[in-house]
């Protein structure tokens, strides 16, 4: 079929080569024909007028289905040797037009393309995977069954809850925003934080751990931490005994601290990282802690006080199956007064974030501040006291450095984590020197670096 002439131009022009006298075929019966002569008018017309003398009738029946356009496009080429038509003189409506030109008997033959080939939409590399949407946990059984968390409400007694908003509430002024290097620019943390210590490290009893202990942050030496203020002490005895219970119902996992603290506990608090949001703009982006004082599999606990903010929780898929399935995202309100446990494995397997918030509701305390100056009834920020236990085994002076001077810092191998207990020592130094630093790295062995003891040393 020629392929400048649209299948309406070729009826036409088989219906002006036929007789004028007799009525006109189907348009089915003209294209079986043109079907018959691949494409060719006149070969077509002369089909249809000796079906006319043989029967004595114009054909009008249905043609039948001769094959799908696959077959049509790949039908032997026309082995037909008529001489180019003449101009068709008609009495029809398109007896004016040029006749359809016919093969030329020095023609080369022309390479068919199948057209199911360039019209069919291509199928995909890889199959589509569902995105899953995002999940809302509105309570603590929801919390447990879908993450390696557990949510607390009402935790500490309501009068210790405000006096304690108000205590941190007002050190917050005083709080600095993080300065890192990434990507040649330095970036700022869009909220304010700061680090406490208790006066005692929780396993030995040591009242100089605080001086002796230089922590490094993103890739910088720490000014002296502020310790523990006495609503700490207080709120922080209440939170251990809800992690320590939680922990006792537990899978333990083998890299995890195995030993107990100076009353027999298995996790106590010596540190705290605080941070406060105002607002619902101010936010943290997907992250996991830095493992480096931590130790594998740890347990942090975080206090919740002041407006309400939404606890945004990302699982890392495993790389084996990234093909097969999607992260999947949980978002987790935390109120005022409510204690959220990240336990063991959840560093290894979710990042997390405290999303920006278009709208959130005020805070408004039961009890007034001790020293009422500013008349505030209403807050809009929210206080995040994350209790954590520094491992001793993992104390700073045990920390290799790189090749830049600085010691490094325990990342966990994040894709293979259902697989192996994998972590390795990595440079942190670019994060403060001008984005310079080096590249080593090597596996953390817990056995030949002389940590633990940890629970598969004490099975």
């Amino acid at each position: 079929m020629d392929a400048c002439q649209d299948t309406d131009t070729l009826i036409a022009l088989v219906s002006s080569l036929l007789p004028v006298t007799g009525p006109v075929p189907d348009s089915a019966v003209i294209l079986d024909a043109l079907v018959q002569s691949d494409g060719d008018a006149n070969t077509a017309a002369r089909i249809i007028n000796s079906e006319r003398k043989s029967t004595g009738k114009t054909p009008v029946k249905k043609r039948k289905r001769v094959g799908d356009l696959d077959d049509w496009l790949k039908s032997s080429k026309s082995t037909h040797n008529d001489a180019d038509p003449k101009p068709v003189a008609s009495n029809s409506k398109v007896s004016s037009g040029p006749a359809a030109p016919g093969p030329s008997k020095n023609a080369s033959p022309s390479k068919l393309v199948n057209l199911m080939t360039v019209l069919r939409q291509p199928l995909p590399a890889v199959p589509s995977i569902p995105r899953l949407p995002p999940l809302t946990l509105s309570n603590p059984s929801l919390v447990a069954q879908h993450t390696p968390c557990t949510l607390h409400l009402s935790v500490l007694p309501a009068e210790l809850a405000c006096r304690l908003f108000y205590n941190m509430k007002d050190a917050s002024a005083d709080w600095q925003r993080n300065k890192w290097w990434l990507f040649d620019k330095v970036v700022e943390s869009p909220h304010r934080t700061s680090f406490y210590a208790r006066s005692q490290n929780g396993v030995d009893g040591r009242e100089d751990w605080q001086e002796a202990a230089q922590y490094w942050y993103n890739g910088r030496k720490t000014e002296p931490p502020s310790v523990f203020s006495d609503a700490m002490e207080e709120a922080c005895n209440y939170v251990e005994k809800i992690v320590n219970d939680e922990m006792r119902k537990r899978k333990r996992f083998p890299l995890e601290w195995g030993g107990t603290g100076t009353e027999g506990q298995m996790w106590r608090a010596n540190v705290a990282a605080s941070n406060c949001y105002e607002g619902g703009k101010e936010s943290v982006g997907l992250h996991s802690d830095q493992l480096t004082y931590l130790g594998p599999y740890p347990t942090i606990a975080s206090l919740s006080l002041g407006t309400s903010r939404v606890f945004r929780l990302r699982e890392v898929v495993p790389a084996d199956e990234v093909s097969t399935r999607r992260a999947r995202t949980f978002n987790i309100p935390l109120p005022h007064n409510s204690l959220t446990i990240m336990h063991a494995s959840c560093q290894e397997r979710f990042k997390h974030s405290i999303p920006p918030q278009t709208a959130i509701d005020v805070y408004r305390p039961l009890y007034p501040p001790a020293h009422d100056v500013s008349n505030e009834t209403s807050y809009n920020c929210r206080i995040n006291i994350t209790f954590r236990f520094y491992r001793p085994d993992f104390k700073p002076e045990s920390l290799p450095r790189c090749k830049c001077g600085i010691p490094t810092i325990l990342r966990p191998d994040m894709k293979h984590s259902d697989k192996v207990d994998k972590y390795w020592w990595c440079c942190y130094a670019g994060a403060q020197n001008d984005g310079k630093g080096c590249d080593y790295w090597r596996c953390m062995d817990m056995k030949s670096e002389g940590r633990g003891p940890c629970i598969n040393d004490t099975l």
